[in-house]
Parts: structure tokens; sequence; C-alpha cells
């Protein structure tokens, strides 16, 4: 999966107003400013109300559904490229409720959204604590462990993305 792909799905959800936040491996490297490994895939916590048109939309660009298990998530697949989405209700307050498969559910709250770039594009992301503790709870893959050696040199440097609102960098989200 390519930065210049992840830069266009971005563009596309900004464009249409979608709340979204990426978690996985660009997520970290949005914060960094620069791929530090490759990528099998995006991944994508959306407004649950938006996921239709996400689907369609990336299906007519050849993205075909890989694994469809909503409403937890949905992957989509097209020539070296994969999204993988997970549908999240949105709170009064902005928090987004991710289902899990065994019944229960995760929040991804709205105060630990931040603002990455990848391609030079902004891409909403969960700050570095969060990420981290999203890596918690599973045994971690080589990557994963990469990921959390640039979170955690992140953590102990200044924010390379510097002081961020909900509506900086021109993406916006609710709150």
């Amino acid at each position: 999966m390519e930065g210049s792909e992840v830069a266009r799905i971005a563009a596309w959800l900004a464009a249409r107003g979608v709340v979204y936040q990426c978690n996985g491996g660009w997520a970290v490297d949005a914060l960094v400013g620069r791929q530090t490994r490759p990528h099998r895939d995006l991944d994508v916590f959306l407004d649950a109300a938006a996921v239709a048109d996400a689907v369609a939309w990336l299906e007519h660009d050849g993205y075909r559904v890989a694994e469809d298990w909503l409403p937890v998530r949905v992957e989509l697949r097209a020539d070296g490229r994969a999204v993988d989405l997970h549908p999240m209700r949105l709170e009064p307050n902005g928090d987004g409720v991710q289902a899990l498969l065994d019944g229960g559910s995760i929040v991804h709250p709205v105060a630990s959204r931040t603002i990455g770039r990848v391609a030079g594009f902004p891409l909403v992301v969960a700050d570095a604590a969060r990420l981290i503790a999203l890596r918690e709870g599973y045994e971690l893959r080589a990557v994963d462990r990469h990921d959390l050696e640039v979170l955690r040199s992140l953590e102990a440097a200044p924010n390379p993305t510097g002081s961020l609102s909900n509506r900086d960098n021109g993406v916006a989200w609710t709150t």
C-alpha cells in the first residue's frame, strides 16, 4: 500500500466530511511524517454511517471485498492495495465506539485524535499514546515491535506536527 493511495483515500474522506481516524502502521508513519516501513493495508476507523459510501467508492475504483465481518470490519483489496474499514458509532461528544468480534466494544476517544501527514497530505490519526495502547493484549509481530519503537521515540520527543486542534491542516472532525 503506497502513501499516495493513503493520501487519496484521506482526501476523499475529508472532502465528504467523514469523521475518521487511522490507527495502524500508516498512522504511526503519519505521526513521523515519513514512511518507516512497508505497509500491507490502511486501517481506517470511520463513522459507521459512511461505510456503505466508502465501500461503493472503493469498489468503483477496482477494490473488491476480501473479508466482510461487518459490523466489525470489512477489508477491500485491489492490485496490491488494501483498505481495512472499521465502522465506529459516533457518540455526541465525538468519541467513536467500535464493535468487536467478541460482542464487546472499544472506544476511540476524540481527545486522542491528531493530525499526521502521509505523502504531504494531512491524515487524522490516533496520537502516539493511543497507538501504543492499541498494541496491547495480543502477540506482537515484527511490524508491531517496529511501530512501538517508533511510537516510543515520538513520546520522548516533542510532537513533530505541532500543537493541534480539531480543525488544523484543513481536516475537521466533530467534538
